[in-house]
């Protein structure tokens, strides 16, 4: 598979001065493709288009823009299956998993998009009788990730494209084939030359050209805490604004009155799940000195019941890391873990038995940790579960607040006043509860060093648009402002 054209303009043109970039299978760590890297001059061609489109799609109707959303959204579901195999391919998510939740991610969030556009109003009377306008915000910059590759291409480029901005995106160069085919839909559902733009590359070039461009009135980055930091600073000189999902390291509160097997059982696999390879996983658990023991038996058992395998067989198994790199530092961060002193209860270095050729990791857990350690405070995007007892609730909403991160927090109790209580104390973007967590239509996004902003519901598509206040020009009228109607 070549991926050597950039979609910009509405079609498929030839980068400046291309660098080939593998497309790797981590399941097997061999090469199923190349794809083109673009540089500065892609960005600026990709940027005078949506410039250019802005100034006719931002002036279109309400009911034009939800016309090609809803095409948009029947175009995702009925390609729903060559979006799996894509992301199964190039990032090792099972093709279950892939189908089920990492592609259904499209079309639940064009609908849910729809839905907001259509209860939204365009304009509104404040209680001083002046009038609140919100208008698209301009050009995009879009920067998404691998590790989810189209849940996140759709919270930045559906809501952009609804509220009548244009976009550039960049997706990661790791999963370039997802995002290939989601620019062919956009083509196919009819949207106009320009409007949304596609070109690949890296962070330090394609990422820093959009970053600091001019013409770019909005940068939506979701990555890494470090790399976030750079895409502010090289926003800062032309004051646009900048909206950011970063890492985590969520803590999950478990008490002793919760149904104990069903609440560790399900949180050691929500760490695990998607190879923990997830922003929002709930990576350290905290559990309550008097059923801490039982709990790590119940944990250990669920971590020797993980299934490992192959992500182009069916089935509830995670697959591989989505790369070396990520591998590699996972070993690293297990080793660590070791060295700090940590009880290994499961798992450990090195990959399964049987899985040696691609990038699997043995599901592991550390128990006997405290906050201080590494293990305990580093985002390590693996599957990687670290346990800490506390005594108190008092102790465990400090241990839980004393974090870098503040993206998500889980709570596992048998008491709905104890779940309002620890919940309302916590300083977290949301808070689960008893394994019933957020969902579409609410809003997506962190405290902290977990970033600025939002994603998804009303509020992440408001970051898409600007305000304008004015006079009502009603009340100019009856004040005889006007020599004429």
């Amino acid at each position: 598979m070549e991926l050597n054209k950039f979609y910009i303009d509405g079609a498929w043109v030839a980068p400046t001065d291309p660098r080939a970039f593998p497309i790797m299978n981590p399941a097997t760590n061999t090469q199923i493709g190349t794809v083109a890297l673009g540089n500065e001059a892609d960005v600026d061609r990709a940027v005078a288009a949506a410039s250019r489109a802005f100034e006719s799609f931002s002036q279109t109707t309400r009911a034009e823009r939800l016309s090609l959303l809803h095409r948009l959204r029947d175009l995702l579901v009925a390609r729903n299956d060559d979006m799996a195999a894509a992301i199964s391919q190039e990032m090792g998510a099972p093709i279950s998993m892939a189908r089920d939740e990492q592609t259904a991610c499209g079309p639940a969030y064009a609908e849910d998009f729809a839905t907001l556009l259509a209860a939204m109003e365009d304009q509104e009377a404040l209680p001083n009788g002046d009038i609140l306008t919100r208008e698209p915000i301009g050009v995009c910059g879009l920067i998404t990730p691998w590790n989810w590759p189209i849940n996140q291409i759709a919270q930045k480029v559906l809501p952009a494209l609804a509220v009548g901005a244009t976009c550039v995106l960049k997706p990661s160069e790791y999963t370039p084939l997802s995002a290939a085919l989601f620019a062919e839909l956009v083509h196919e559902a009819g949207y106009p030359a320009g409007v949304f733009n596609l070109v690949f590359g890296d962070g330090p070039s394609v990422g820093t050209a959009m970053s600091r461009h001019p013409d770019i009135a909005m940068m939506s980055f979701t990555g890494s805490t470090r790399a976030g930091t750079l895409v502010s600073k090289d926003s800062a000189d032309t004051i646009k604004r900048v909206t950011l999902e970063l890492g985590g390291k969520s803590p999950n509160l478990l008490f002793a009155d919760c149904d104990l097997e069903a609440r560790v059982t399900a949180s050691v696999q929500a760490c695990f799940h998607n190879t923990g390879q997830s922003c929002n996983a709930p990576t350290r658990l905290l559990v309550e000195r008097s059923c801490y023991a039982a709990a790590l038996e119940i944990a250990e058992r669920a971590a020797k019941a993980q299934a490992v395998g192959n992500p182009a067989e069916e089935g509830p198994h995670i697959g591989p890391m989505f790369d070396q790199m990520q591998y590699d530092r996972v070993q690293a961060m297990i080793q660590i873990g070791i060295d700090e002193g940590a009880r290994l209860l499961a798992g450990g270095l090195g990959k399964p038995e049987g899985l040696e050729q691609g990038w699997y990791v043995r599901p592991t857990i550390f128990a006997d940790v405290h906050n201080q350690m590494r293990i305990a405070r580093e985002e390590i995007f693996g599957p990687v579960l670290v346990i800490i007892p506390f005594d108190t609730e008092e102790e465990a909403i400090a241990i839980a607040n004393d974090t870098d991160y503040g993206l998500y927090a889980y709570v596992q109790t048998g008491s709905a006043s104890r779940a309002a209580r620890v919940a309302s104390q916590l300083r977290a973007g949301a808070v689960a509860i008893n394994g019933r967590g957020t969902t579409y239509g609410s809003p997506f996004g962190g405290y902290k060093q977990s970033g600025n902003g939002r994603e998804g519901g009303k509020a992440g598509l408001e970051e898409y648009l600007e305000i304008k206040v004015m006079p009502s020009l009603t009340f100019l009228q009856e004040q005889g402002v006007f020599s004429a109607a």
